[in-house]
C-alpha cells in the first residue's frame, strides 16, 4: 500500500496540502478533509482510502465553490446544481451531497429564496404574477412552492399594481387617442404578467381623464400623422374618407375627425 511520505502546504491557499504517496505528488486536500481523515506522514493508504478521500474532497470543494456563489445574493438550490455542474464539472453525486450540507447549514432554502425573490420584484418593479411565476419557474423552483407565495400577495395588491402601470400608459401617451392608450395598457400588462382578469377589472374601472386642449391635440398629432401619410397619394373625396377611416381606427368621434380635418385644409 501506498505511504504518505511528505504533506505541505499550497502556497495559493493555505487551507489546502498537497498530499506526497511514496515520494511523489498524488492529490491535495481541504484542511477539513486533511483532519477528518486524519492524514499524516508515513499513514499508509488503500486505493479504496485514496478514492473516499478524493470524493469527500470534492464534496468540500463544491461546499466552498458554493458559499461564494451565495456571497453575491440567495439562490435556488437549481442555480447551485447548475452553477456546480457547468462552471466546475462536479459529478451530480457531489452535487447532491453538496446540498444536503448546504441545507444542513441553512444556506440553501428554495422556499425562503422564493419569499426574497418575490419580495424584492414588489419592491423594485412593476411585474405582475405570471412572469414573477415563470422567472421562478427558471430557476428550478418547484411549481408548490411558487404556488404557495404567489397565495399569499392578495388580488388588490395585484390590482392596485395594474392600476399603476396604467397610470404610466397614459402620461406617456397623451396624444394617442383613449382607444390607443387602452390597447397599449392591454399589451403593457399581458407583457408584465397580469392575467386578463386583471388587466379587464383596470381597462374598465380606470377612466382616462383629460381636457378637452389635451383631446385636442392627441387627435391633431394622429391627425397630422396621417395627413402626412395620404395627401401625396390622394385628394378631395379619397383623402378625406381615407382620413376618417384612418383616424376612426384609432378610436377617435366622429365630430372631432371632421373638426380636425377641416383644421387641417385651412392650415394647408
Amino acid at each position: 500500500m501506498p505511504i504518505i511520505t511528505k504533506i505541505t502546504v499550497q502556497k495559493k491557499n493555505k487551507e489546502r496540502y498537497n498530499i506526497f504517496l511514496d515520494g511523489t505528488y498524488a492529490f491535495s486536500v481541504d484542511e477539513e478533509v486533511l483532519a477528518r481523515f486524519r492524514l499524516s506522514k508515513n499513514k499508509e493508504l488503500t486505493d479504496f482510502d485514496i478514492g473516499e478521500i478524493e470524493y469527500e474532497d470534492e464534496i468540500r470543494k463544491g461546499f466552498n465553490k458554493a458559499l461564494f456563489y451565495l456571497s453575491y445574493r440567495m439562490r435556488s438550490e437549481h442555480e447551485i446544481v447548475l452553477y456546480l455542474r457547468n462552471e466546475h464539472e462536479m459529478g451530480d453525486a457531489s452535487i447532491q451531497e453538496t446540498l444536503h450540507k448546504l441545507r444542513e447549514y441553512g444556506y440553501v432554502n428554495d422556499e425562503e429564496f422564493t419569499k426574497a425573490y418575490v419580495n424584492t420584484q414588489l419592491r423594485t418593479s412593476d411585474k405582475g404574477p405570471q412572469h414573477l411565476q415563470m422567472a421562478l419557474k427558471d430557476k428550478g423552483v418547484s411549481p408548490g412552492v411558487i404556488e404557495a407565495m404567489l397565495e399569499t400577495i392578495p388580488f388588490e395588491e395585484w390590482l392596485e399594481r395594474a392600476k399603476q402601470v396604467m397610470q404610466k400608459v397614459i402620461q406617456k401617451n397623451q396624444k394617442q387617442s383613449e382607444m390607443q392608450i387602452k390597447k397599449k395598457t392591454q399589451d403593457t400588462l399581458a407583457r408584465k404578467g397580469y392575467s386578463g382578469i386583471i388587466i379587464r377589472e383596470v381597462l374598465s374601472s380606470q377612466a382616462i381623464d383629460r381636457d378637452d386642449d389635451e383631446m385636442w391635440q392627441a387627435i391633431y398629432t394622429q391627425a397630422r400623422k396621417a395627413h402626412n401619410k395620404l395627401v401625396n397619394k390622394y385628394e378631395g373625396y379619397e383623402y378625406t374618407q381615407r382620413m376618417k377611416q384612418a383616424l376612426f381606427r384609432k378610436g377617435f368621434q366622429m365630430d372631432n375627425i371632421e373638426k380636425v380635418i377641416d383644421h387641417l385644409a385651412k392650415e394647408e
